[in-house]
């Protein structure tokens, strides 16, 4: 009997990128009564597109405007954060559970960042950690933990393999990976970000490209400012597959509450429905005037073009926040030590590793004291 072997890649012509995003724009596009949204799988080839410069930057430009100007729908969000994550190189660490802390990707400009140091304390903790970034990008174009962690001695151009096999070392047990690093194409955007000015749809969903992940569990740590957006970055987690997510209303937006009044996170765990948790840093004994590290008075400051950035100087505001991080990793006292203690508590108790938002403090604030988590900045 003859079996007759098929093709089937015969009948599956490869989808026309460009076709395909000039019928996108002339849906989203069509001004704020008139536009329509696409479905996800249109979303995903128009993101993969731009990814693979198949299409005219003018086009790339005009897709993500549009869909910000008539407000991005979910499909729209998960399909863009598709087409990133068959982009991303993703590497399984040898450990059963990774944190992933994804705090702004444009940085600070108001205060010093303390967030670059909790992996390292995390892993202290035997947590194992990394945090993600790059070097600049809008709007902001603050001090990044790329700034931070380079300013502090540590390689921040590791492959995602290099990177993930850091967190196997009983000894360090945590690292940093750059988007540059981990999703390239998505990286080589940042100078039409750059033109673009506005956040765009990238800004929201970047954070959830997962670059490493655990054997058994991957837990997304990220944060916001504006109340629309926890459920969004819910919804983002769970479609990209964490199987946890703590989402904490942060100061620039970043991971690190308010020193000073009670905040607020949202959370969910085994991919289930987020609900909001209340946070007060007094039940720590935290007792600070400033909502977080001050930036020091006797900061060089710098001159840039665009007003509404506040202009720092990167690599003297990195140092400094460099030295603050590891001083506090060392037990001394103050803000930076302070922002440490808050976050991590949240992070111990979120990944189910201490009974207590009190007893998870009590074991940070030991592994703080200890000063052994400074060892593993290296």
């Amino acid at each position: 009997m003859n079996t007759a072997v098929t093709d089937t890649n015969a009948n599956t012509a490869a989808p026309d990128l460009a076709k395909t995003m000039h019928s996108i724009i002339q849906r989203i596009a069509t001004g704020p009564e008139l536009s329509k949204d696409i479905s996800l799988e249109e979303a995903r080839l128009g993101m993969q597109a731009i990814l693979e410069n198949a299409v005219d930057p003018v086009q790339a430009g005009i897709f993500f405007i549009a869909l910000r100007m008539k407000r991005e729908a979910n499909d729209e969000f998960k399909g863009i954060l598709d087409a990133i994550l068959c982009a991303t190189q993703r590497v399984t660490a040898d450990v059963d559970e990774v944190v992933d802390i994804a705090d702004p990707y444009d940085g600070y400009n108001r205060c010093l960042p303390a967030a670059p140091f909790l992996p390292p304390l995390l892993a202290e903790l035997g947590v194992p950690a990394i945090c993600q970034g790059l070097e600049a990008v809008g709007p902001k174009y603050g001090v990044t933990a790329r700034h931070v962690i380079r300013a502090a001695g540590v390689d921040v151009d590791m492959s995602p393999t290099a990177a993930a096999a850091r967190l196997s070392d009983p000894t360090i047990g945590w690292s940093y990976i750059d988007q540059a690093q981990f999703c390239p194409s998505l990286h080589d955007m940042i100078p039409l970000r750059t033109k673009m000015i506005k956040r765009q749809a990238v800004t929201t969903v970047e954070t959830q490209a997962q670059p490493i992940v655990g054997r058994k569990k991957t837990h997304l740590i990220t944060g916001y400012v504006h109340k629309p957006y926890p459920p969004i970055y819910a919804m983002l987690a769970r479609h990209a597959g964490f199987d946890s997510a703590l989402i904490i209303r942060g100061v620039e937006g970043g991971v690190i509450p308010s020193l000073r009044q009670p905040g607020k996170a949202t959370r969910y765990d085994s991919h289930g429905e987020e609900y909001e948790i209340d946070l007060d840093p007094t039940a720590l004994g935290i007792e600070q005037t400033a909502r977080a590290v001050p930036l020091p008075d006797d900061l060089p400051k710098t001159e840039r073009a665009d007003e509404v950035v506040i202009a720092v100087d990167i690599n003297a505001t990195a140092a400094a926040a460099a030295k603050a991080g590891m001083a506090a990793l060392r037990g001394e006292k103050g803000a930076t030590y302070d922002s440490l203690l808050l976050t991590a508590s949240l992070i111990l108790h979120h990944v189910g590793k201490a009974t207590s938002f009190k007893a998870a403090g009590d074991l940070v604030r030991a592994a703080l004291d200890s000063g052994r988590a400074a060892a593993r900045v290296k």
